[in-house]
């Protein structure tokens, strides 16, 4: 008898390799690496998430109105009540008439999507109607991917959030089974995060304890409290910068030993918060998050390099969280659940069963029919179709992977496709066999003129995979994971297993005898 060849010796190390890594998750053992299941297989939180749209389209003149006077100040443009006027449009005056023709074209130059309507000196800048539409259509396509990476970044297995109708997002996180993963998983949706760094209004704040909303709003002020203690802040209305500037924001510790925020700014928000510094050392300015005030220190001097830092009596989960949420980006508009449920651990058992009843059945008629048909070859068939289904289950545990419903049926349609590349190269064999070639030639022939249909079939279906997995979402991505690897793992077992052992066996295959070994018919030659 033939020796083993190298296809069997790896073929062999393949099976074994699969079938150890597949065992954690068969047995949901504690120990080892396993397949994490979707939402639809283990429960979890669901919900259905509105957005205040409404609320972007202020935020945005809020940034625009910080964008004016920071060019009028950079530009020694002098100005007077720059405010908001209801959220819909901003107001100022200029204080020297020959500075109005290089502020118009300013502002035209600078900044787009806007008409500007002047009486004199004193100038209304608010936002066309089609920026206005475009910055609430924003606002939701921005929470959508916001949401998505912060969940990603927590963690989380596979999470799917989509856009739903014209403005709502639908939230699907795996796995949350107790109330306080549950509520720290809506804070980090929900959290707008939304950081200002705002100057105090040193003149006015010894009045603020008796000052109305409405009286502060009319020196171009606003109120805001303090985030632990019932003190408030007087603070101008435009913020120095906002959090569009901030690039990275991680965990930190105090000399206390107490857990901090340290953010980085951007190159435009170093400079403006380096500039503003430099001209109000001795003065306050606040940071604000979500509009509470977290801290008002006082300015000792010129502060460069975009480094700013958020204390507070934060622990460490509430600080990680935190970081995530100002990392992933500030909601342009705050998001409210309109419907939350979970869903329960049954609705996951009755799902699992009823696709393992699927694959289970599928994969034996496959079987049976490929005994029945190919005879021998059909049980070689067999054998690399066990092997790629534990190279499967293998990789994806290896991965941490999250198998769904869609991802169970890309396991299904994995055990047909696998199984096809064996039905491709016993044919070939068959009919080399028929035009009277020797059982080797036929064998080494037939996987030579098959292993390009295969080549191009498989290729074809793993760049589709490929694009769901990159454009798709939560269960698509799924459905695309399980299919690429199944393709990869079949292409293996398919041909370079079966080949081996036909190789490793040829010496016992009687050429009286096609109709066990390959199923011919009574008469073929």
């Amino acid at each position: 008898m033939k020796t083993l060849n190298y296809r069997v010796i790896l073929f062999a190390f393949a099976l074994i390799f699969g079938v150890v890594f597949s065992i954690p998750s068969l047995l949901q053992s504690q120990s080892g690496k396993k397949i994490t299941l979707g939402l639809d297989l283990q429960g979890g939180l669901h919900m259905l998430l509105g957005v205040k749209s409404e609320v972007a389209v202020e935020s945005k003149l809020k940034s625009i109105a910080a964008s004016i006077k920071y060019t009028f100040d950079d530009e020694e443009i002098i100005f007077d009540e720059l405010r908001l006027e209801e959220g819909k449009s901003i107001t100022f005056e200029l204080l020297d008439e020959d500075d109005a023709s290089k502020a118009k074209q300013l502002l035209k130059n600078d900044i787009p999507g806007i008409v500007l309507n002047e009486n004199g000196l004193k100038f209304t800048v608010a936002m066309t109607e089609e920026e206005v539409l475009q910055t609430k259509q924003n606002a939701i396509s921005q929470a959508v991917d916001t949401i998505r990476g912060r969940l990603n970044e927590f963690g989380l297995a596979e999470p799917t959030v989509a856009k739903q109708g014209e403005d709502k997002i639908l939230v699907e996180v795996p796995g949350i089974k107790t109330q306080e993963d549950e509520q720290r998983i809506r804070e980090l949706v929900a959290r707008a995060a939304h950081l200002q760094l705002m100057a105090v209004d040193e003149g006015k704040i010894a009045r603020v304890e008796t000052m109305s909303e409405d009286e502060a709003r009319s020196y171009g002020d606003v109120i805001l409290t303090d985030i632990y203690t019932p003190e408030r802040y007087l603070l101008h209305q435009i913020p120095v910068l906002d959090g569009s500037m901030l690039i990275d924001a991680k965990v930190g510790f105090d000399e206390n030993n107490q857990p901090v925020i340290n953010f980085t700014l951007n190159g435009q928000g170093a400079k403006i918060f380096g500039d503003f510094t430099a001209k109000n050392v001795g003065k306050r300015m606040a940071v604000v998050l979500d509009n509470k005030v977290y801290s008002a220190p006082v300015i000792r001097e010129r502060i460069g390099g975009g480094h700013v830092q958020i204390s507070g009596n934060f622990t460490v989960p509430e600080a990680h969280d935190l970081a995530i949420a100002l990392r992933s980006g500030a909601l342009l508009a705050p998001v409210f659940v309109e419907e939350k449920r979970s869903v329960g651990p049954s609705l996951g058992a009755d799902s699992i069963k009823a696709s393992s009843v699927a694959l289970a059945s599928g994969f034996v008629l496959v079987v049976i029919f490929m005994i029945f048909y190919y005879g021998m070859a059909g049980v070689i068939a067999n054998i690399a179709l066990i092997g790629n289904l534990f190279l499967i289950l293998a990789i994806m545990s290896l991965f941490g992977a999250t198998l769904t419903l869609p991802g169970m049926a890309g396991i299904v349609l994995t055990v047909g496709m696998a199984v096809d590349a064996n039905v491709i190269i016993s044919e070939r064999i068959r009919e080399l066999l028929r035009e009277g070639k020797s059982i080797a030639k036929s064998i080494e022939d037939g996987y030579s003129n098959a292993f390009t249909a295969i080549l191009d079939a498989n290729i074809t279906t793993l760049v589709a995979a490929v694009a769901l997995y990159v454009y798709g979402t939560g269960p698509i991505k799924g459905f695309a994971l399980t299919m690429s690897i199944g393709i990869l793992a079949s292409m293996f077992t398919a041909i370079a297993g079966t080949h081996g052992i036909y190789q490793w066996i040829l010496p016992k295959i009687d050429r009286k005898k096609t109709g066990f070994w390959f199923g011919m018919k009574a008469g073929e030659k």
